[in-house]
C-alpha cells in the first residue's frame, strides 16, 4: 500500500477501500459506503474498534458520515463528510439523513423533547453542531425551534447555516477555559488544533483537523522570524502543537500544561515551550486578516 495514503484522511485498508480508489490502491475488496448522520451529541472516532483505543478525533451532531463497514459488535469503520476524517466509531451514534439548515452559535445548548426548558434534556450539542429546523414554537416568552425530529433548541442558540463570523478569532477566545481533551472537537472539550479547526469553520474558514495537516494547508505560510510582526489570527506551530496569536505578544491555545483553552504570553510561551520535547516554532501560517 503506498505511503501517500494516511489512515485518517484516506478509506484505505488492505482488507477494504472506498470504491474511489480502485484501481490506485491494492485492496481485498472496494465498496461504495453509505451516508449517514451523526445523532449522538458527540461521536468518538477511534484508530481501532475498541473502547479503550485513544479518541482520534469527534463528530459533532449533525454532521454526515459515509460508513464502509459495519460489525456485529457494534462499531462503524467511515470518513467524516466535514473534514475527511477517517476511523471507527459507533453505530449506536447514526441515523439517517437529513439536510441541516442552521448550526449552533452558542457554545452550547440543550437538545429538550419538546419546547419548554423545564423537560429533562435530550442532549447537550456544541458549538458547530448542525440540526434540521422544521418549525418555531414560544413557550412562557422563549422562542424554540422545533427540530425535524421533534425535539427543541433555543432559537437564538442557532444561526443559519452560511452565517459567518467575521473575526473567528473571537469565537476561539469564547472558549476560553474549555478543558483540554485529547481527540475532543467540542465546546465540552477539545485539544489544540481542533480549536483552531472549530473556531475557523464559525468564520467560514474550512481547514483540516490535526496539527500536522494544518501546518502543511491551513492558509499560506508566513515568517516567524520576527514575532512582534505576527498579526491577530495568525497561527504558530510546534512539533505537535499550535496556538492563535491574538494582540501583542499574546496568544490563546488549548493545551496540556493548563489543561485548558488559555491566554499566555507569547514570549513566555516560546521560551516555556523550547525547554520541553516540542522544542522551537516549526512554521506561522496566515488563513486571513481578522476584522477586530
Amino acid at each position: 500500500m503506498s505511503q501517500d495514503f494516511d489512515r485518517r484522511r484516506h478509506p484505505v485498508r488492505p482488507d477494504l477501500a472506498a470504491i474511489d480508489y480502485e484501481g490506485r490502491v491494492e485492496a481485498a475488496r472496494f465498496v461504495e459506503g453509505e451516508v449517514f448522520q451523526v445523532t449522538a451529541d458527540r461521536l468518538a472516532i477511534r484508530p481501532d474498534p475498541r473502547p479503550d483505543q485513544p479518541i482520534d478525533t469527534e463528530a459533532l451532531c449533525g454532521e454526515w458520515i459515509t460508513v464502509y463497514e459495519q460489525t456485529p459488535e457494534g462499531w462503524a469503520w467511515g470518513q467524516l463528510d466535514t473534514d475527511g476524517y477517517v476511523g471507527w466509531f459507533s453505530s449506536d451514534g447514526l441515523g439517517a439523513v437529513t439536510t441541516a439548515t442552521h448550526r449552533v452559535r452558542a457554545l452550547r445548548t440543550y437538545r429538550y423533547p419538546g419546547a419548554d426548558l423545564k423537560y429533562p434534556p435530550r442532549g447537550l450539542l456544541s458549538l458547530g453542531s448542525k440540526v434540521t429546523v422544521a418549525g418555531e414554537r414560544e413557550t412562557r416568552g422563549l422562542t424554540y425551534a422545533i427540530l425535524s425530529d421533534g425535539s427543541a433548541v433555543v432559537a437564538k442558540h442557532l444561526v443559519p447555516l452560511e452565517a459567518c463570523d467575521d473575526d473567528w478569532v473571537g469565537v476561539a477566545e469564547e472558549l476560553l477555559g474549555t478543558p483540554y481533551l485529547w481527540g475532543g472537537r467540542s465546546s465540552v472539550g477539545l485539544d489544540c488544533s481542533a480549536l483552531i479547526q472549530l473556531a475557523a469553520q464559525a468564520g467560514g474558514i474550512d481547514i483540516p483537523r490535526d496539527t500536522y495537516m494544518q501546518e502543511a494547508e491551513a492558509g499560506e505560510e508566513i515568517p516567524h522570524d520576527d514575532l512582534s510582526e505576527l498579526m491577530r489570527g495568525d497561527l504558530i506551530f510546534w512539533k505537535g502543537h499550535v496556538a492563535i496569536v491574538t494582540g501583542s505578544n499574546r496568544l490563546i491555545h488549548a493545551n496540556g500544561h493548563t489543561m485548558t483553552v488559555a491566554y499566555e504570553a507569547l514570549d513566555q510561551a516560546v521560551a516555556r515551550i523550547a525547554a520541553t520535547e516540542w522544542g522551537e516554532i516549526t512554521r506561522a501560517r496566515r488563513l486571513r486578516p481578522v476584522v477586530d
